[in-house]
């Protein structure tokens, strides 16, 4: 059942004493926050996941300080669980078990931006907007851009595979990363990946490592892949009466051999809440998608014009052409800020970010319709829907609900999965998509996933209680 998963035991308390003597006498008081009033912002994240406070938690101001803090960890026996941002949807940052906290946001410089070969170098604390912004002064582009940039992490950005809109057309975090430093349980330091392009020297490590939200290692410096910024960018607004309409012009665009940057959809309740917050839009609409194509500004003149051609034979009742960057960053705006919006709505707010085919997503919104009808549970739906990845909102006041909630997003996660699509697309499984992993993997596959996690942490001590349904869960 949602939410259902409680902390995690504690580390008997000699051992959490231990561990806080041994961090204060390596890394100096200054570094080290103990005591439940300085510790309790830590036990949870920008998710409703919520761990238990931590014992300790080490501000890492270098390198040299997560090695001595997953040290401490193995020689104590003590849980450790890296934090960056804190801005994880899944509770990915929550320290279910109590221990160490490990913050790496301190960690914040941007050490080569290297024009010629195109990538960065940086710590895991650089707040991803000031790496956009740094490289696109000197005419480069990074293009991951979750709606949290302004205050996430690239540390977190990586752990978690982090998405954005841009992702139908860039990819996903992991096609950026070519390389990293990473730190080991016991305070061992591994470098993986390369600097170049291409590589095929032993196994994808570096692959593996992104994406494992903090379960098999913690990341030190990042090597990022940059690209020539585009200079270019168009955005459009189209309007449509309903959101099976909208998705069929989805289709129309992508039939049409059209590979726009991003591609949003937003569905009738969350057009509500972005008028409840002061964005006039049309009243007749009961679905938008929004839509940027980037590139030379010659063929981005005429895509643009064959988008909003696709967007008319779908039945669009308006399509709308930002006329400069002020107007197009205000309709941004607008998409960062929803998901706040819709929390301002309700005492309670799960988002999940399920993935289906292009060609299924009207059959999942209609599916979703229905069970949150039988459930009588509020719902509201946008997303990236150039690549199928939907944000599925569930929205509830009192606890309750919560049962009927839990219904709700258990058979979203199974519709998901009977119609070719995944769990996941860019928030990752933390905690509280755990219980389901099994909906969508063979026994088998968790197995060897967590025989890769032993490899790494034998005792179980980095991250504990991610990712993986506890052992027994009959979720399936």
């Amino acid at each position: 059942m949602l939410l259902a998963r409680t902390a995690l035991p504690e580390a008997p308390a000699p051992a959490r004493e231990r561990a806080l003597r041994l961090l204060d006498r390596r890394l100096g008081g200054s570094k080290v926050l103990s005591g439940r009033e300085a510790c309790d912002a830590y036990a949870r994240d920008e998710s409703e996941a919520i761990g238990r406070v931590p014992d300790a938690v080490v501000r890492a101001a270098s390198a040299d300080d997560l090695a001595v803090a997953l040290a401490v960890a193995r020689e104590t026996g003590v849980p450790i669980t890296p934090r960056g941002g804190g801005t994880g949807r899944t509770g990915g940052a929550v320290p279910l078990a109590g221990g160490i906290v490990l913050d790496t946001s301190s960690l914040g410089r941007i050490k080569e931006i290297d024009l010629r070969e195109q990538l960065a170098v940086v710590e895991p604390g650089v707040v991803l907007a000031e790496l956009q912004a740094r490289v696109e002064e000197v005419g480069l582009f990074y293009p991951p851009d979750p709606s949290s940039l302004e205050s996430c992490c690239l540390g977190g950005n990586v752990a978690e595979n982090a998405g954005g809109p841009r992702a139908f057309k860039y990819g996903v975090t992991r096609d950026w990363v070519l390389g990293v430093e990473a730190f080991l349980v016991g305070g061992q330091r591994i470098h993986a990946g390369r600097r170049t392009r291409k590589g095929v020297t032993g196994y994808d490590v570096t692959g593996l490592l992104v994406g494992s939200e903090g379960t098999l290692a913690v990341l030190g410096d990042v090597t990022l892949r940059l690209a020539p910024k585009p200079p270019a960018v168009v955005t459009l607004l189209a309007l449509f009466a309903d959101v099976r309409r909208a998705a069929c012009a989805v289709q129309e665009i992508t039939g049409a051999g059209l590979i726009p940057r991003c591609l949003e959809l937003l569905d009738d309740e969350t057009l509500r809440a972005v008028r409840r917050a002061g964005n006039p839009i049309d009243e007749r609409a009961g679905a938008m998608l929004l839509i940027e194509l980037d590139g030379d500004p010659a063929a981005c003149e005429a895509d643009a014009e064959r988008t909003g051609e696709a967007c008319v034979a779908a039945a669009a009742l308006d399509v709308l052409v930002a006329k400069d960057s002020a107007q197009r960053e205000r309709l941004w705006a607008a998409r960062r800020r929803m998901s706040p919006a819709v929390r301002s709505l309700t005492r309670f707010k799960l988002s999940e970010d399920v993935v289906v085919p292009r060609q299924r997503l009207v059959e999942l919104l209609e599916r979703n319709a229905r069970t949150c009808e039988r459930e009588r549970v509020r719902t509201l739906t946008y997303g990236h829907a150039g690549d199928g990845n939907l944000h599925v909102n569930f929205l509830w006041d009192d606890d309750d609900e919560l049962p009927r909630v839990s219904a709700a997003i258990e058979q979203l996660f199974r519709d998901t999965v009977a119609l070719g699509g995944t769990l996941s697309g860019e928030h990752g499984i933390g905690v509280l998509k755990a219980p389901y992993l099994p909906i969508e993997q063979s026994p088998e596959l968790i197995a060897l996933q967590r025989d890769l996690k032993r490899v790494f942490d034998p005792e179980g001590l980095l991250n504990p209680g991610k990712i993986f349904p506890a052992l027994g869960h009959g979720a399936c």
